[in-house]
C-alpha cells in the first residue's frame, strides 16, 4: 500500500529510462537517445549506447542490438557515475573518463562475462566498480581479476537489498 505522501513523491518522479520501457513503468517518463542529456534539479544524465557485439540469439541477432538499449552517466555532486546498462565491452566504454563509480553487467548470457567486465573496467578506470547481472558468474572471481589487474579500483559486492551511499 502507498500512502499519499509517498504516491505524491512518485507523482512528483521523473523516470528516464528507453522509449521502449516507458509503456511498461508508467509515470512521468523522459526518453533519451545517445548523446542527449536531461537536467532534473541538479542531476544531470547523459544516455550513451549499450549493446552487444559477442552475444546473439541466433547468428547476426544480437540479444541487445545497437540503437535499442541504453547506459547512462550520471553527473550528482561533482561525481559520475556509469550505469553501463545491458552491454558488452564496447568501443565507446573506451572513451570514458573520470568515472567515480560504474555498475557494469557481469551476467554471462546475454552481457559480458567476468573477463570481459574486468577488461571493461580497467579501460573505463573507475575509483569504484559494482558488478551487476551476476546470473551466471562468480562476483568473487570479477573481484579477483580487477584487484590483481589494477589495485586502485575498488570493487563492491552488494548483496541484494543492500544499499550504497556515495
Amino acid at each position: 500500500m502507498i500512502c499519499c505522501r509517498e504516491y505524491a513523491a512518485f507523482e512528483a518522479t521523473t523516470i528516464i529510462a528507453p522509449a521502449d520501457c516507458a509503456a511498461m513503468v508508467g509515470g512521468r517518463i523522459k526518453s533519451l537517445k545517445p548523446g542527449e542529456k536531461a537536467v532534473i534539479d541538479n542531476i544531470t544524465v547523459e544516455a550513451i549506447d549499450a549493446y552487444n557485439v559477442r552475444r546473439f540469439r541466433s547468428p547476426g541477432i544480437p540479444f541487445h542490438p545497437r540503437g535499442l538499449g541504453l547506459g547512462y552517466l550520471i553527473i550528482i555532486g561533482g561525481k559520475t557515475i556509469y550505469h553501463a546498462g545491458d552491454t558488452d565491452f564496447i568501443p565507446e566504454m573506451k572513451g570514458l573518463r573520470d568515472i567515480y563509480l560504474a555498475l557494469l553487467p557481469a551476467g554471462g548470457t546475454y552481457t559480458m562475462d567476468n573477463t570481459e567486465a574486468a577488461e571493461a573496467t580497467f579501460a573505463i578506470r573507475p575509483n569504484y566498480v559494482i558488478p551487476m547481472h551476476r546470473l551466471e558468474t562468480d562476483p568473487g572471481e570479477y573481484k579477483s581479476r580487477v584487484e590483481r589487474g589494477n589495485p586502485a579500483i575498488k570493487v563492491i559486492l552488494l548483496r541484494a537489498g543492500e544499499r550504497l551511499e556515495i
